[in-house]
């Protein structure tokens, strides 16, 4: 039998002080209210994903018992409610101790101007009715709601001139921190940024009131001689709303605001997410299913310079999105139960996959001419033919079941 080795009691002192830690990610409550009863209504909380970059790798406070701390907004404005509760602080029992300062640390985010008193905060609900959607409004569509019925949803854009959206926008950004992964704050008196931002219009004692639902926001690169690439650096839609495809809705008008810009060249993203990625797929795929290079009979005819160069010139898309999206249509124009059919379909995907190994070779081949016989061993050794083959079709595979999940959610739409 194994021996498991008991490294023995902590001792109490340890003990004692673990007691003192608490999970950020529960410890902070996130709500978006309307209305004042929202204030203690637990069902419209919601926690952060990460609390890292504030907290550090293992997401934990020390020095406290029962930590409870709240960061309420208003639905539209984002005005602020910020306050830390406990039980008890680990310096009432051990004076050396120091317990880690969670309210300065939550301050370096926060912007100034925030109330810590819950009265206070539900008085400013009152000013909600004022709040007005920044800058020009680019798109209008309604989503339905089991509970609530038709609820309409606007998409405006907006930037740094106008009026009281700089304070608006620090607040906003604030929800970066919880919910994406390498989140940073941007340099907003930069005038290159675009923000686009998504609303929902609801109802309050027969007043017509603006909640934020997500934004993104899009940084116009110069492209010589005369043109501009925006990219997009950050995109978030908050918890509350997520799942009911405000994300594709915001994507597609971005797409179709650029599509209107003679200098853009093309759209491109920073760093995107896997989830990011998904989305531009069905967006770009949606958007590129009209166009008359890729209809259903050019499919099977391979990825075509016609196909590029229409997505660039009418829809602002790349080469390399062009080509994703090219072969998610194909796969949905194939027939893959006819062997020939998927065979063909297969080692045309798998032709693009393989790029990056047929740089490696030639990377190889190169080195073969500078490296001695041992070190070229260790660098041959990475990868053989037959590992290739594998590596090559477990990429296939992850790639064939995204693309499906977009033609599902095409269909959906249609």
């Amino acid at each position: 039998a194994s021996e498991s080795f008991d490294p023995g009691p902590l001792n109490a002192m340890e003990k004692k002080l673990a007691e003192y830690k608490c999970d950020t990610n529960e410890a902070l409550s996130l709500k978006l209210v309307r209305f004042p009863e929202d204030v203690d209504d637990d069902g419209t909380t919601f926690h952060p994903e990460y609390s890292h970059q504030l907290f550090g790798d293992d997401e934990v406070a020390f020095g406290y018992k029962g930590l409870q701390i709240q960061l309420f907004y208003t639905a539209g404005n984002l005005s602020t409610l910020f306050r830390v509760k406990y039980s008890s602080k680990v310096t009432d029992t051990f004076d050396c101790v120091e317990p880690d300062d969670v309210e300065g640390k939550i301050r370096g985010i926060v912007p100034a101007g925030f109330t810590s008193n819950t009265d206070d905060f539900v008085s400013l609900l009152e000013k909600e009715a004022n709040f007005r959607p920044f800058g020009t409004l680019l798109h209008t569509y309604t989503v339905h709601n089991e509970e609530a019925g038709e609820l309409t949803y606007q998409i405006h854009k907006a930037d740094v001139s106008c009026p009281g959206f700089q304070e608006y926008h620090e607040r906003l950004q604030t929800f970066l921190m919880w919910f994406i992964e390498t989140a940073s704050f941007i340099d907003a008196d930069d005038d290159r940024w675009d923000y686009f931002l998504v609303f929902e219009k609801y109802n309050k004692d027969g007043e017509t009131l603006y909640a934020t639902v997500g934004y993104m926001t899009v940084y116009n690169y110069y492209v010589y001689p005369d043109k501009t690439r925006p990219r997009v650096s950050q995109m978030l839609i908050l918890p509350p709303f997520q799942g009911e495809g405000h994300g594709a809705q915001l994507l597609e008008a971005v797409h179709r605001f650029y599509c209107g810009l003679p200098k853009v060249q093309d759209i491109t993203a920073e760093d995107p997410s896997e989830n990011y990625v998904k989305l531009r797929d069905f967006v770009l795929s949606k958007l590129c299913q009209s166009l008359a290079a890729f209809a259903a009979d050019k499919l099977p005819l391979g990825f075509s310079d016609e196909m590029a160069k229409e997505a660039q010139d009418k829809l602002k898309i790349n080469k390399k999105h062009a080509r994703r999206v090219y072969e998610i249509l194909r796969l949905r124009a194939t027939d893959m139960s006819d062997e020939d059919r998927a065979k063909e379909y297969r080692l045309e995907v798998k032709r693009r996959l393989f790029g990056p190994y047929r740089k490696n070779q030639r990377e190889l081949a190169k080195m073969k001419k500078c490296l001695r016989p041992e070190e070229l061993v260790s660098h041959m050794g990475q990868m053989d033919t037959r590992t290739q083959h594998e590596e090559l079709e477990k990429s296939y595979q992850v790639v064939v079941e995204d693309y499906r999940r977009v033609i599902e959610r095409l269909a959906a739409q249609a």
